[in-house]
């Protein structure tokens, strides 16, 4: 069992209180054991980090990411999003090769970690997916991913059009392979991409299945206007009416967007307990709109954020989002709409809440996951800290830069600025390689 203790912290717990608590930090294996002051361990500990004028934070947890479109960055710019799809993103996504796939997962997964987010919702694309999940595995983040399925869609590519079967049953092979890996580090969710390129025997098929093994679905949902309009010309209903006349409605659906909402769909994701995930920062980029979260958090709605994809933000920074979330509500509900703890809930806890784990992770806690970062908040931007909120500090002034350190299931997987699982030079020269190659193959070079 491994010991670790971090010591004289300031520590934003986003328990229960949301107590700011200052003191020490003692975790065993995966899991806190204690937190308080001059913490006294009865063995020695394998390692102690010294966080004076330092602060901890639960992990931030992401609930809609894209790590196989992680090697498109700057490839999809000042486009809408069908256009995005269909001119950019799937024609790169049928291009990839396994080795693609897997530095692709590292690439976003290199980014994540080492600005503070330890788990993420990712959705892959159709091949290659236990080589996002190899990715995964070696690098010690907290994972809810499964492979996209699309069997309709006349604008699809080849190579990314499923057999219906197939789809299914790929999906359900790779569930078996991982679901419950590491203890329960890695989940598998079925992932349908979204209604207008899934079938309704797929989606039906994906619902019964959730229910069977008991794990989440995620999928996009009223991100645009013209999706909407696909989806009620080919259903005769809106998206979430859609979703819930064929049993998907439930606390294991996870809806990406959820921008064009009506009264109606905002009343089955309340009562069938869906949950949300904002992304601020794609939905500004593509020009999709704005959704009505103050709305939704009035209504206790389960809401929760992600970067979505870095070809359509063009980083997967949770520091970016949160800021984001708080800022553009303003203009439209005034300055009191989604204040820093609001914001800060959803990155966390909310986080938590969406994945099913509110009671292993988002907060810290004894007996919950050690999964956290160390900030180092003295800095120019961040100063003066007198009399001001922490957590004000790290929604509007924080940046990723200022992580120093993160934790995820009590292991160390970046050390002061370095990352210990991940080899930075091997993933970052790979990385360009394989969008060359990628880029070759679609005759967009």
């Amino acid at each position: 069992m491994a010991h670790l203790l971090i010591k004289n912290a300031e520590i934003i717990t986003m328990n229960d209180r949301e107590e700011i608590l200052h003191g020490d930090i003692w975790i065993e294996d995966d899991r806190i054991h204690a937190i308080g002051q001059d913490l006294t361990p009865p063995w020695t500990p394998d390692k102690v980090i010294d966080a004076a004028g330092r602060t901890v934070i639960p992990g931030f947890v992401q609930t809609h990411i894209h790590l196989c479109q992680t090697l498109f960055r700057g490839k999809g710019d000042d486009m809408e999003l069908l256009d995005w799809l269909k001119k950019r993103i799937w024609p790169l996504e049928a291009a990839h090769d396994e080795e693609s796939i897997y530095y692709s997962a590292l690439l976003g997964i290199g980014e994540l970690l080492s600005s503070g987010t330890t788990t993420l919702v990712d959705m892959e694309t159709v091949h290659y997916t236990q080589h996002a999940f190899q990715a995964i595995a070696e690098s010690g983040i907290r994972a809810v991913s499964g492979k996209v399925m699309m069997d309709k869609g006349a604008d699809v590519p080849d190579r990314l059009r499923e057999n219906t079967a197939k789809s299914i049953q790929e999906s359900v092979d790779l569930l078996e392979a991982w679901n419950g890996y590491d203890g329960g580090r890695i989940q598998y969710a079925f992932t349908p991409r979204f209604v207008i390129s899934c079938t309704e025997p797929l989606l039906r098929e994906v619902a019964k299945l959730s229910a069977d093994y008991g794990v989440k679905v995620h999928t996009h949902a009223s991100e645009n206007q013209g999706e909407i309009a696909l989806v009620q010309a080919e259903t005769g209903m809106r998206n979430v009416v859609y979703l819930d006349h064929l049993g998907l409605a439930n606390d294991r659906l996870i809806l990406a967007h959820c921008i064009w909402l009506d009264d109606e769909e905002k009343r089955i994701i309340r009562e069938r307990g869906v949950h949300v995930s904002h992304c601020p920062g794609s939905n500004l980029k593509l020009a999709s709109g704005i959704a009505d979260i103050p709305d939704m958090l009035g209504m206790d709605i389960s809401l929760s954020l992600g970067a979505d994809g870095a070809p359509c933000n063009n980083n997967l920074d949770m520091f970016n989002e949160m800021r984001l979330s708080a800022l553009i509500q303003k203009p439209l509900h005034g300055p009191t709409a989604m204040n820093a703890r609001h914001v800060f809930r959803m990155a966390t806890i909310g986080g938590a809440r969406a994945v099913g784990l509110e009671h292993e992770i988002g907060s810290l806690e004894p007996g919950k996951k050690a999964d956290l970062a160390i900030l180092n908040l003295n800095q120019f931007h961040t100063f003066p800290s007198f009399d001001v909120d922490p957590i004000s500090r790290i929604v509007y002034s924080a940046t990723r830069a200022d992580v120093e350190t993160t934790i995820v299931n009590g292991r160390i997987v970046m050390e002061q600025g370095r990352m210990t699982t991940i080899d930075k030079n091997t993933v970052l020269k790979e990385a360009d390689a394989s969008i060359k190659r990628l880029l070759k193959r679609t005759a967009l070079l």
